[in-house]
This record gives C-alpha cells, structure tokens and sequence, in this order.
C-alpha cells in the first residue's frame, strides 16, 4: 500500500512537472509561451573606444616600481616621444615620473608607478587599461634607439 502511494505521487509530481511548457515542437502553444520557438542571440558589447587615457606624473606614490611600456612614437619633428602601456586604475595606480636618459645612441624611458597616498584603506579592482604620456627629449631623436628602462 506504502509503495504504491509512493509511486503514484511519483508519477503526479513527474506529470505536474512537465505542464505549463512549451510544446512548439507540435506546433501548439501554452499560455506562457509563443506558438513558434524563439532564436535568441546575445551580442558580444562594442565598449566605445576613445585610445589610451592621457596621464601625466603626479608624483609622491608609495613604493613606486618600474612599469613596462608597449609602445613609444616619436613625434614628427623629432623632440618628444608618446608612450603607451598598460596599467591600473587611479588611485590604485598612479604614474609617479618618467625618467628619460639619452645619449649618442639611444634614449632609455621608464616609466614608475605606484599607489597614490589617497588609496590607503581603499579597495582596488583589478582591472587593466592602456595610458599614454609624452615626454620631451632634450635633443631631437635621430638615428637613436628608444629602449625601455623596465626590461631587464
């Protein structure tokens, strides 16, 4: 008796479970849904790009290090230089200075980053965006090679 109550208010729970769906298969509807299957297809999301956030050093960040860069395009006459890399976001990530050395031959950028004074007890996400500052040379570029003053 036990285990045919058991099996019954099996097979009702498993017939109640299955009202209510939609049979567009068949070609009929419910109430909740259409009569013809739907295709639904998400986009991927075109962020708006607007380049690399211009920065410029702001100086007095704690324990500054030194920061890779991507990228350095001299300017057309020569005198400065645009430099692109990827880095944190402010607060958390502050370009501290950008040390340049030039001699005859080449012109060594690096660029030093750290957190700023403000972003003590402040959550930072981690989340990576490109920057770009530019810096003057003292004498046009030339013949030169830009090197970057991170890489090892």
């Amino acid at each position: 008796m036990i285990a045919s109550s058991i099996l019954t208010g099996s097979l009702l729970l498993a017939a109640g479970c299955g009202a209510g769906h939609s049979t567009a298969t068949t070609g009929t509807a419910t109430a909740d849904s259409p009569s013809r299957p739907v295709s639904h297809t998400v986009a991927p999301r075109d962020e708006p790009t607007q380049g690399p956030k211009p920065t410029k050093p702001q100086g007095h960040t704690d324990n500054p290090r030194k920061v890779r860069w991507l990228t350095a395009k001299p300017s057309k006459d020569g005198r400065s230089l645009r430099i692109t890399w990827w880095s944190g976001v402010e607060p958390c990530t502050v370009l501290d200075r950008v040390t340049v050395r030039e001699t005859s031959k080449r012109v060594t950028v690096t660029l030093w980053e750290g957190p700023s004074a403000k972003a003590k007890n402040m959550a930072c996400i981690a989340i990576a965006i490109q920057k770009v500052t530019t810096v003057k040379l003292k004498a046009p570029l030339g013949n030169r090679k830009i090197v970057d003053g991170a890489k090892p």
